[in-house]
């Protein structure tokens, strides 16, 4: 795959491993966001189309499709425009991609198509290449995006209750871009995103660090869009081309002045991160492109806000004695400028109305009177004042003789912006030597503006520093949308996944905050691996190469899909794609079938998950499955307490929800009766429903029951495991770590002493 983004000027080549490649590549189209997709023709329009091509279009409805002649995909064009591009600094990609076949195709046939549709080139040396494999970032896969709900509310597209919303304190287009990405593909390595939480904490404990690079940060432009348009060579020189030229020169002045005061705020910094892109800044080539810019553009020529203004400034960007034919040009549209004023004042002279020049980019100059009164005088406007518009007590309007000068006006603007177009081309291909150095300041700019909405996140809620081991441990951990929603602290939950018990089933009643539960441990896991605090008092992570969920769903209709076949689907993905290093999600399996087969199926996925040692959590209603814990070593069962209470009347019985997540399996039987016996349904009903299901539940619940060889493996493995991790990650003195290791032996000589008691009761 190959993507360019209009407002960033990279090509981005992509390749994924052949296992769920389709899937890879649907997850990276959903997190680019396409506006348009090209494929070769022979693999679309002509015949059936491929498999890819119909999962494509079935995807992205609403994503344009173009069919492209297959002999635009030519890698030796490719690897041709690559070489004719790329920026000297990125020239190591091509050692990357030149095996890559279907990477200098795809380019090849992108950069053309791109290039036709833009009307212009790009500039020799000036493009950031990039090559991304699929192992630089964790994957999370579409589904599981939607599901966590990464970047999109599923009740509202609009809501910020989202990871994303949660996170984004961000002041630049660039900074909210890249804290997206973060979010949908982050980190594996454990030293970058070290580096990220030490910079965080930095920006935490000097408050005139933080405050003082927000202020900087927040005065920059979007740097990216500007270089995709600065890097364009326009095929035809039109007045909006040189104007628009003319504004990027003048944005770009206005973002390398504010270079100085963001080194100066970093220059107080300490942690590596920052000093590195406080060394990135002190690139001459910053003054040089400057003092280029300087000696053709007036010093006090800046980007401003409001149309007439900026307008005035485009006109005179180019210093005077540039060029004698741009003086004589400005001196015209000066004198007309002059005489509309004149005109105008003139006009409120005669009619004695309280006239002012304005103007607006659709009407040019115009004239506005505002009547605090209300009333004209005489009752109407005169008859030369034309295209009248009313808002209130605002009128708005123009004369013949007003819409003349707005004529001599525009002609003399179009000889001044492309005049100034020469000045600034000229300018334009010397700035393109020293492109790299405005890439670094992209690069900079959006990593600490996303760095300080992390810290700004931290400094909203109470966020705890992770540690990266081989266990998954927060103490008290909390959901951190629902923190936001709710606007106060939610139940917190501790969470503990190690090696020795990388398999947890959850049960509990419905509404007892299962679901809420499993969601909030994948969000912490995503918040650390991006470099973000977490909402816990203690947290440790194990990296993740991959995150799945599996969270309950209705009927598709578009694809004709049951619940249950959307279900299996899932999971399939999920089996054939995990490894013993990812996070899998997994709520309430097998509900879309009968309750033999339910149970069925989830057993025999949860074996293959057990001994694929991933970190699974598996919520359910199937009380059965908790049999699990009996047969495998590394099996934890945990549930959501609920309380029993009764009425004041003491003739009914409520459930009152704890939130809280407790060892063991839940002993609440007919959670889907006590939620029907809330509602409306007749006494009767309820009754009947009762029976059938004591009935029914006697056949399928079987007695647990384990051999003593089995306990006593358990306690080993536990014990084992224990040892391992005590071995690896323990940063306890010697003493410490004696006390430590006797109550692992107390601990362990208790489970078997429990065992060997509870099997002699048994007999």
């Amino acid at each position: 795959m190959a993507s360019i983004n209009v407002k960033c000027p990279e090509l981005v080549l992509s390749q994924f491993a052949d296992t769920g490649t389709y899937a890879k590549v649907i997850t990276k189209l959903h997190n680019l966001m396409p506006l348009e997709v090209l494929m070769p023709d022979t693999a679309s329009v002509k015949g059936q189309g491929t498999k890819l091509y119909n999962l494509i279009k079935e995807t992205f409805r609403s994503v344009t499709f173009t069919a492209v002649m297959r002999k635009y995909f030519n890698e030796k064009k490719g690897l041709e425009y690559i070489q004719q591009l790329c920026v000297p600094e990125f020239s190591t990609v091509l050692m990357e991609v030149q095996t890559k076949y279907y990477c200098l195709a795809s380019a090849s046939a992108l950069v053309k198509y791109f290039e036709f549709v833009q009307n212009s080139i790009y500039a020799p040396k000036s493009l950031k290449v990039i090559f991304t494999g699929s192992e630089q970032t964790a994957m999370i896969d579409a589904i599981s995006a939607v599901n966590l709900e990464l970047v999109v509310n599923h009740r509202d597209h609009r809501s910020k209750h989202t990871l994303f919303g949660v996170l984004n304190y961000t002041k630049t287009a660039g900074g909210e871009r890249r804290l997206r990405s973060n979010i949908l593909e982050p980190l594996l390595d454990v030293v970058t995103i070290n580096s990220r939480l030490d910079t965080i904490q930095e920006l935490l404990q000097n408050e005139e660090l933080f405050f003082g690079l927000k202020n900087a940060i927040a005065h920059f432009l979007d740097i990216d869009d500007l270089l995709s348009a600065l890097v364009q060579v326009p095929k035809q020189e039109t007045v909006a081309v040189a104007e628009a030229k003319i504004t990027q020169v003048i944005q770009l002045k206005h973002i390398l002045e504010l270079v100085p005061s963001l080194k100066v705020m970093l220059s107080h910094s300490k942690t590596a991160l920052l000093e590195a892109y406080y060394n990135s800044l002190e690139d001459s080539r910053f003054n040089s492109i400057l003092d280029q810019i300087k000696s053709l553009i007036n010093d006090d020529t800046s980007y401003t806000k409001g149309s007439l203004t900026m307008r005035t400034q485009k006109c005179y960007a180019v210093r005077p004695n540039v060029s004698e034919f741009l003086d004589i040009a400005r001196r015209a549209y000066t004198e007309v400028v002059d005489d509309i004023a004149g005109l105008v004042t003139q006009l409120g002279e005669k009619y004695g109305l309280p006239l002012r020049t304005s103007f607006s980019k659709t009407r040019g100059f115009f004239i506005q009177m505002r009547l605090e009164g209300g009333v004209l005088p005489g009752g109407t406007l005169p008859e030369e004042f034309i295209k009248v518009t009313r808002q209130k007590n605002n009128y708005g309007f123009t004369t013949v003789d007003l819409m003349k000068l707005n004529d001599h006006c525009e002609e003399a603007l179009k000889d001044i912006f492309h005049m100034s177009y020469v000045v600034v081309s000229r300018l334009l291909s010397d700035i393109y030597e020293h492109i790299h150095c405005l890439y670094k300041l992209s690069d900079a700019v959006s990593m600490l503006d996303m760095l300080l909405s992390l810290a700004h996140a931290c400094t909203v809620s109470d966020y705890v520093r992770p540690e990266f081991t081989d266990t998954l441990a927060i103490k008290q951990g909390r959901h951190p949308i629902l923190e936001r929603i709710s606007g106060q602290q939610p139940i917190s939950n501790d969470s503990c996944i190690s090696e020795g018990s990388n398999f947890v089933i959850i049960t509990g009643p419905n509404m007892s905050g299962k679901s809420t539960y499993l969601k909030q441990v994948a969000l912490c896991q995503i918040m650390a691996q991006i470099g973000s605090f977490l909402p816990a008092e203690y947290a440790s992570v194990r990296i993740a190469d991959q995150i799945f969920t599996r969270i309950g769903v209705d009927d598709d209709f578009e694809t004709n899909s049951s619940t249950f076949m959307v279900e299996m689907k899932e999971v399939s993905y999920i089996i054939h794609n995990a490894s013993a290093k990812s996070l899998i999600i997994i709520d309430e399996l097998g509900r879309g079938t009968s309750p033999e087969e339910g149970i069925g199926i989830c057993h025999s996925v949860c074996e293959f998950l057990i001994n694929l040692k991933a970190f699974t959590l598996f919520a359910t209603h199937y009380l059965e499955l908790c049999q699990l814990q009996t047969l495998y070593p590394n099996v934890e069962n945990q549930h959501m307490q609920v309380q029993h209470v009764r009425t004041e009347d003491g003739r009914a019985e409520r459930v009152v929800y704890t939130y809280q997540l407790t060892r063991g399996h839940s002993e609440e039987r007919n959670y889907g009766i006590r939620a029907a016996e809330i509602t409306s349904l007749p006494s009767d009903i309820i009754q009947e429903a009762k029976t059938v299901a004591a009935t029914v539940g006697q056949k399928l619940w079987a007695k647990h029951y384990s051999d003593p060889a089995t306990v006593r493996q358990k306690a080993v493995y536990r014990l084992a495991t224990r040892l391992l991790q005590t071995a690896r990650n323990s940063r306890l003195d010697p003493e410490s770590l004696r006390h430590f290791l006797k109550g692992l032996k107390r601990q362990y000589e208790a489970e078997i002493q429990s065992a060997a008691e509870s099997v002699e009761n048994e007999e």
